[in-house]
């Protein structure tokens, strides 16, 4: 019931789609695909009327001029781990695509677990809609992930010093962060539920790694990629890895969160947890704000370094006529389309936001342990 009222009073206050729509605009420009973090979210969302469709609005939001918009698709990520609940995603994904396409959209993200729902290149749906350019958005939140770990590492007091172990090294994300930590010179472990994964990280970078977090040995921060239930953090595996006296620093970038809500209500004591790869701009805005960024865990002006990613090339392909960025192809991640996409944030007016946990301002980066 909450869902669809909330859902009915954000079109109802929408003033920027209603003039869009009486001037004879697209309605939108960006869509967000993604599918539910949980059963909590879905219960949120959609509570106990679930759509018909497989998929229904999330937040609305506007940049510059640019109408994004989240389409929430009926399946959690756990539920995509299992071959049914895959294949649920893609048809739902599909559908959200074509409703998409209808309102006018020309920019499409696979947000959250959907990043590679259609194979590492997305070579299916890109032969399916010609006329929408797709981005997993990667780029963006590997761009605003560096400069999170760079400013916790900096806060901390562990510049070009510290054991840092990254939780998912082999993943998109989790490599390009192993790779970057590694050339900036920390000493850099490797931990997931992966053991081949780990041990081609291991061998490609030259790391200690590890599928036993209680074998990782002490570190002085933790970059999570990952919301693998074979490699979350838990109170134990806090315990383990933070040094005597000294809180761990935790930048957690997964989605679901790797070291939960529940989790850090047992060690916030014993932590310092940040979320990371978000994006934020003075130039954004929620419709009904406070009331939908908070359903998101997010804050004011801030979104999802993949959701500003596409909304920043929206803005420069269609608004300042980057007509080359047209062609890259947006499902690959290196360093030169994390170049362009920081030129694109600079752009569009996205920097770094202030540190946040579960959307509560972090203030302090103090290791030191007080004891009660």
């Amino acid at each position: 019931m909450w869902g669809d009222l909330w859902r009915v009073v954000v079109a109802l206050c929408d003033w920027r789609g209603w003039l869009r729509m009486l001037t004879g605009q697209p309605l939108l420009d960006v869509v967000f695909i993604s599918n539910l973090r949980d059963e909590a979210e879905r219960q949120r969302f959609f509570g106990r009327r679930r759509p018909r469709s497989g998929h229904a609005n999330g937040a609305r939001v506007y940049l510059n001029g640019v109408a994004g918009r989240i389409r929430g698709i009926d399946v959690t990520a756990e539920e995509m781990l299992t071959k049914e609940g895959r294949r649920l995603a893609q048809a739902h994904f599909i559908a959200a695509c074509e409703w998409a396409e209808r309102k006018g959209a020309r920019v499409v993200l696979l947000a959250a677990s959907t990043k590679r729902l259609f194979g590492r290149d997305g070579a299916q749906l890109k032969a399916r809609f010609p006329n929408l350019h797709f981005t997993i958005g990667d780029n963006g939140t590997a761009q605003m992930l560096w400069a999170d770990v760079c400013r916790g590492l900096q806060s901390a007091g562990l510049s070009q010093r510290g054991r840092v172990l990254v939780v998912g090294p082999y993943g998109i994300l989790g490599e390009c962060m192993t790779r970057q930590l590694v050339h900036a010179g920390y000493e850099v472990v490797g931990y997931g539920g992966n053991a081949s994964a780990l041990a081609e990280t291991a061998l490609k970078y030259r790391i200690a790694v590890n599928t036993d977090v209680a074998a990782v040995g002490k570190v002085d921060a933790v970059v999570a990629c990952t919301h693998s239930s074979a490699a979350k953090l838990n109170a134990d595996g806090v315990a383990s890895l933070r040094r005597l006296g000294r809180k761990l620093l935790v930048i957690d970038v997964a989605e679901p969160a790797n070291l939960d809500v529940d989790v850090y209500a047992e060690v916030q004591r014993d932590v310092i947890r940040q979320d990371a790869g978000n994006a934020f701009s003075r130039r954004l805005h929620y419709v009904l704000g406070p009331l939908s960024w908070r359903m998101l865990m997010l804050s004011r002006g801030v979104v999802f370094g993949c959701f500003a990613e596409a909304m920043a090339l929206y803005h420069a392909i269609y608004l300042q006529r980057q007509g080359a960025l047209r062609q890259v192809d947006w499902f690959v991640v290196d360093d030169v389309r994390m170049a362009r996409v920081a030129n694109a944030f600079a752009e569009a007016g996205f920097a770094l936001p202030a540190p946040r946990c579960f959307g509560q301002a972090v203030d302090d980066f103090d290791l030191r342990l007080v004891q009660a």
